[in-house]
């Protein structure tokens, strides 16, 4: 059992450490993601400077890692608690990628893989909270931050177990505070805070002109 926990981890690890977006802006443009935009290694600076294809097929892809991860924890038979850690360790080779030098993304992505696994069905009603938020105000960070706020409520009304309503509240909150310096930084930008609710300047899917 402890070599399949070990292996798990670092599976997990390894597959969050894939640079979905660095890949993409290297095929796409030719260009170097991190210095592009916010320079962040995400699917939302891929849709604002590579392209709206681009940016979606990286988020399905940084998505795909977490549940990958998630599914060959389960699938070794681990228990639950060593299940979260793979996940978590999805999350954290996103954010500190071995390839890239241990600078990622801020792992939001890779996180909703990581509970698409866990509690599908609560999951994908989450998912449309976030879709409809981002529809209605363009601003993809203020969708997933009210989408993963519902989730711990929608898990427990379907009756989810304790541990996964804390867990789905714990990986957010890593993802949130990984966040925080680039949040500042984006806050501080000229016009940044008029647009903090609704971003009147682009829509998330557009690229940037």
């Amino acid at each position: 059992m402890v070599g399949s926990i070990v292996l798990a981890i670092v599976i997990g690890y390894l597959l969050g450490s894939i640079p979905c977006a660095y890949i993409a802006g290297r095929l796409v443009k030719g260009v170097d993601i991190r210095q592009l935009g916010g320079g962040n290694v995400g699917a939302l600076n891929v849709m604002r400077e590579i392209g709206t294809a681009a940016g979606f097929a990286v988020l399905f892809a940084d998505m795909a890692k977490g549940l990958l991860a998630v599914l060959i924890a389960q699938w070794l038979g681990l228990p639950l608690l060593f299940v979260f850690i793979v996940g978590l360790a999805a999350v954290v080779g996103h954010s500190w990628p071995v390839w890239l030098g241990f600078k990622g993304g801020q792992g939001g992505a890779t996180a909703m893989g990581v509970l698409l696994a866990l509690v599908p069905i609560e999951f994908a009603i989450s998912f449309a909270i976030i879709v409809l938020v981002v529809l209605v105000t363009s601003n993809f960070r203020l969708g997933m931050g009210v989408g993963f706020v519902f989730l711990p409520l929608i898990i427990w009304l379907f009756g989810g177990e304790v541990s996964i309503i804390v867990y789905s509240i714990a990986l957010p909150l890593f993802c949130g505070l990984k966040s925080i310096p680039t949040l500042k930084t984006a806050m501080a930008g000229v016009g940044s805070k008029k647009d903090l609710i609704v971003d009147r300047q682009y829509k998330p899917w557009q690229r940037r002109r």
